[in-house]
């Protein structure tokens, strides 16, 4: 795994407060900025109605893959980020 054990958790088990992902910081730089796109991730598709569905359909994104990003299961990679933020349906 890219990072060795220091990635063997999750993101969000790198916050206090698990539970309160993504809104619990974390002290963690590498798990912080994960946090930061999820919270990110989050409101953009609040904001424009979009489901996890419809990010992945537009992305090529995984929609399981966006689902951990998103809840802080997983380490997302440099191409998902930028095929996310690249996502060709989103208006």
């Amino acid at each position: 795994m890219v990072g060795g054990r220091a990635r063997a958790r999750s993101p969000r088990e790198l916050t206090d407060n698990p539970e309160a992902w993504p809104e619990q910081p974390s002290t963690d730089a590498a798990a912080e900025a994960v946090r930061h796109i999820a919270r990110t991730l989050t409101l953009v598709l609040d904001d424009r109605g979009r489901s996890q569905r419809a990010t992945s359909a537009g992305s090529g994104v995984n929609r399981q893959a966006v689902a951990d990003l998103l809840a802080g299961r997983s380490w997302p990679d440099v191409a998902t980020v930028a095929r996310l933020i690249h996502d060709r349906r989103c208006p």
